[in-house]
């Protein structure tokens, strides 16, 4: 596993791909994969079930992650 810069709560930037200039928190560090998910970057609608939770089931919006390489630090 390797050891990356960027953790969890930090304010990063998106460089490449469809949210490219968004700035933005990152939720969660995936070091198997070399991913991060970004708050509101990468966004996909995903079909759920119904459940206890969900009654209805439908739809629910997720972020989905994004490889490391294509997020630096934002400067404040």
């Amino acid at each position: 596993m390797a050891k990356f810069k960027i953790k969890k709560g930090d304010l990063v930037e998106v460089i490449t791909g469809d949210d490219k200039g968004k700035k933005a928190k990152i939720l969660r560090v995936l070091p198997k994969t070399s991913q991060v998910i970004v708050e509101g970057c990468k966004v996909a609608k995903k079909a759920v079930k119904p459940s206890d939770k969900n009654p209805k089931g439908g739809f629910v919006d997720k972020e989905m992650p994004i490889h490391i390489s294509n997020v630096k630090k934002a400067e404040d």
